[in-house]
């Protein structure tokens, strides 16, 4: 019988038979030449772009080992071989996700949304429900942005601490979790880790004691920036050698291997992932040496950048060269074997390649020549001759076939016939219809949750009182409704700034972590980005988190995190992943230049993919969250900072009411003004209402309730319809939110035919809200200043019987002026209140 043949690792724990030596060199060049033809196919135009993993497979390889089901990896966009090794992409797809096909079963890691080496598998099913992630090799979705993955690495190695020490989870983990026995394997390039985020998540990691094994790949550039201009110590596990430590519950544990060292590099994963594994102890392993035989991306060419010396180098010390020169010196295979394995390596990857290609354009192809046939017809019936034969041709010898060239054309026909009429254009336009259609659906879906728990389906529960209701301030509302999520859901828990032993800096959660516990009510760090992190990670485990940024202004720290990644979670995995956190934070008007934000302009044009609720108390801040816990979208909800002692009834059935997402409610009827607004402004609004019908002026006011989804009902339609005139009203700066506002109304909700009048806005300043109750009233729109804008309004309309109010200074806050609008010479003021 003839004994397997074997290799030990240097510290002898470990063997390695010579047939799994050899299948590892073999995917080893199988990922390098995906990558080298990868970059052929940008470079003739088949492809827009190419970043690629080659110099790293050896590493990728040697972590992949240490990888089991249940796990996750992290990471960085160069992690092709890792995902290789674990079977979670082959080359077909890789090359279609290059060639950006937007068939999901093509792609199945972006659907064709995301650049190449973007990887992520498709964690839901295909009704959006959660898959059993104990039978999965889990791979969370990439992004671009550098160490934009850190900050969700924390909270997926979070959540099996959650899993390994929370009892009341014990019953609820089958589909997610083993005791808490699963790892997270990060990854990021050397440089990246000067991101402000690589230091927060480590030091986090670090002081939770979470199971996060980190890889960085060391190839000395940040592009064509060196380490040396990137890294104190010009070294990662230098700079962090105060993280360390030996002692069992501190620290994390950091080793250093050369990225060409097989055997070394496999003892090291192996070493670590066991202790991460069982201990909970955080590792970093800092790979060094490793090479980039391409440069960075197809972007740029590395030779402009890197000396000769350098370049000879990273020649000699190729992982792949290494590796062979190795099996061959070992005798593990001869130089004949692995020419052999190189030959058909190559021509794997090839014909690969030329089926992702196919499977692409065997589709294009049929739609090219189903729009050629129409095209013809249209020819043989038409005065526009000259104008269809240019369409027809450019469609024939378009450099590249893709549908934009398809589409271009198509529209350009249709307009050279809109002076014509046939049976032939009838075709032409219902072609074109239903292509347009079906691609822009494709490119548009899955923004927003479509599963069957999308909170878009929570059917609204209103608030019972009765003779019983006790009327408490704001934050007992909120503290009771806490209370129930904690009894009725074992899954939910809260994590922030002061929200444990303090009960949050408003009392909100007062008593609750002695009820419930640490790990369910949760202090942190100051460090926002990574507390939301924690949230995204676990939300994607399976685990309810509401995570509490303490003011709105201090959301822009964790701003990146929510824009990039939470937001986009569900669209650039075509529906694939979701990350159904629930953000809490506390806004509008309080005091000083730091506590006063009402920023809603650029949350809105940031966090597309996310619910945004804007509730005017406590008790809709209730309704929203019972709403949203029961459902799957990610969504941030501010509430009204100034309102936590404000006197609110608690509902009887405060566990079980809830406000639908997208239905603006109208707080006050009225006919002759439409005033649209939310949040703190809600009760400055009908304050203002009150003062303006002592003058006979009648408003109609209308709580938005939630920013996205903005009034699914037609709501504002209605008033509108019926008061011919509209003020948005809100506390963003001017041509903020409320110009958002006003185009949703007037434009997609098509309010503008109904108005006798310009629509206004009233908004707070461009500059900050200064500190102190004469800086708010100010700064902030207040009673006053709605009151002049309605009564302009109506001077617009009447200007007999509406006089002018302040002939020497017709300014008005907001972001507008009626300094021009040729009102009637000034006449004698009368008394107005």
């Amino acid at each position: 019988m003839e004994t397997t043949r074997i290799m030990k690792s240097p510290n002898g724990k470990y063997s390695f038979t010579f047939e799994e030596i050899i299948a590892d060199y073999r995917l080893a060049i199988r990922s390098r030449f995906a990558s080298l033809l990868g970059r052929k196919e940008v470079l003739t135009g088949k492809a827009s772009f190419g970043i690629f993993g080659d110099g790293v497979e050896l590493s990728q390889i040697a972590a992949a080992r240490a990888f089991q089901n249940g796990d996750f990896r992290t990471g960085y966009y160069r992690d092709q071989t890792f995902e290789m090794y674990l079977g979670n992409v082959n080359v077909t797809q890789f090359f279609s996700q290059l060639y950006a096909d937007p068939d999901i079963n093509n792609d199945p890691h972006s659907g064709g949304r995301q650049m190449n080496s973007h990887f992520g598998v498709r964690l839901l099913d295909e009704n959006g429900m959660f898959k059993n992630q104990l039978n999965m090799k889990n791979s969370i979705s990439d992004i671009s942005p550098t160490a934009g993955q850190m900050s969700r690495m924390l909270g997926l190695a979070y959540a099996s601490k959650l899993y390994r020490n929370e009892k009341s989870l014990e019953k609820i983990s089958s589909n997610f979790s083993k005791n808490g026995n699963e790892i997270v394997f990060g990854s990021i390039g050397d440089a990246s880790t000067s991101e402000g985020v690589f230091f927060e998540t480590m030091n986090a990691a670090g002081v939770l004691q979470v199971p996060l094994l980190m890889s960085v790949w060391d190839n000395g550039y940040g592009i064509s920036v060196p380490r040396s201009l990137q890294t104190v110590n010009n070294s990662i596990s230098k700079a962090l050698s105060g993280f360390q430590s030996d002692k069992e519950g501190t620290g994390i544990d950091i080793y250093q291997v050369e990225g060409w060292d097989y055997l070394k590099l496999c003892e090291v994963y192996l070493d670590s992932s066991k202790k991460v594994r069982q201990k909970h102890k955080p590792a970093l392993i800092h790979v060094i040496d490793i090479t980039q035989p391409q440069g960075h991306s197809t972007s740029g060419s590395h030779e402009r950048y890197k000396s000769k010396e350098r370049l000879d180098w990273e020649k000699e010390y190729c992982c792949i060269k290494k590796f062979r020169d190795w099996i061959v010196k070992s005798k593990i295979a001869s130089l004949n074997k692995l020419n052999d394995i190189d030959e058909e390596e190559r021509i794997h990857v090839e014909k690969s390649r030329a089926q992702a290609w196919e499977l692409l354009m065997n589709p294009i192809k049929k739609e090219f020549n189903d729009a050629l046939s129409i095209l013809n017809k249209v020819l043989k019936n038409t005065k526009q001759i000259d104008k269809i034969q240019n369409c027809i041709f450019n469609i024939e010898n378009s450099v590249t076939s893709n549908r934009r060239v398809l589409h271009s054309n198509l529209f350009k026909a249709i307009v050279s016939l809109s002076n014509e009429e046939s049976q032939e254009k009838t075709l032409l336009l219902n072609f074109y219809t239903d292509f347009s259609k079906k691609y822009s659906q494709l490119y548009e879906n899955k923004l927003y949750s479509e599963s069957k728990e999308s909170p878009l389906h929570i059917p609204k529960i209103d608030p019972v009182y009765s003779h019983n209701s006790e009327s408490v301030d704001g934050r007992i509302v909120l503290q009771k409704c806490f209370d129930q999520l904690f009894l009725n859901n074992p899954k939910f828990f809260v994590i922030g700034e002061d929200v444990g032993k303090l009960g949050d800096v408003n009392l909100v959660f007062e008593g609750l972590n002695a009820k419930y516990g640490d790990l369910r009510v949760t202090d942190t760090g100051i460090r926002e980005a990574t507390i939301l992190g924690q949230g995204i990670g676990t939300a994607i485990r399976g685990l309810r988190p509401l995570v509490d940024i303490q003011y709105l202004d201090y959301f822009l720290y964790c701003l990146q995190t929510a824009s990039d990644d939470l937001a986009t979670l569900h669209y650039r995995t075509a529906g694939g992943q979701k990350s159904p956190v629930i953000i809490r934070t506390k806004g509008h008007r309080l005091e000083g230049i730091w506590h006063t934000g009402s920023p809603l302009s650029m949350i809105l044009g940031s966090v597309r993919g996310m619910y945004i609720c804007v509730p005017r108390n406590m008790t809709q801040a209730a309704g929203m969250y019972n709403t949203l816990f029961q459902s799957d979208n990610p969504a941030l909800v501010i509430e009204v900072l100034n309102a936590y002692r404000l006197k609110e009834k608690i509902p009887d059935n405060l566990s079980q009411f809830t406000v639908c997402l997208g239905q603006p409610e109208i707080l006050k009827t009225g006919n002759d003004i439409t005033v649209v607004t939310y949040g703190a402004c809600c009760k400055v609004a009908c304050d203002a209402a009150l003062e303006l019908e002592r003058i006979g002026i009648s408003v109609e006011v209308i709580d938005i309730q939630t920013l996205i989804p903005f009034d699914l009902t037609s709501t504002i339609l209605e008033s509108i319809k019926k008061t011919n005139a509209v003020l948005f009203f809100d506390e963003d700066l001017p041509g903020g939110t409320s110009a958002y506002m006003m185009q949703q109304t007037l434009e997609k909700n098509k309010a503008f035919h109904y108005l006798d009048c310009m629509p206004r806005t009233l908004s707070a300043k461009e500059n900050r809200c200064a500190y102190g109750r004469d800086g708010d009233y100010y700064c902030k729109p207040q009673i006053e200043h709605m009151v002049e804008t309605c009564y302009r309004i109506m001077q617009e309309r009447e200007p007999k019987k509406y006089i002018e109010l302040f002939p020497l200074n017709k300014k008005v806050q907001g972001a507008m002026s009626l300094k021009n609008e040729g009102n009637e010479p000034y006449k004698e003021q009368q008394e107005l209140f």
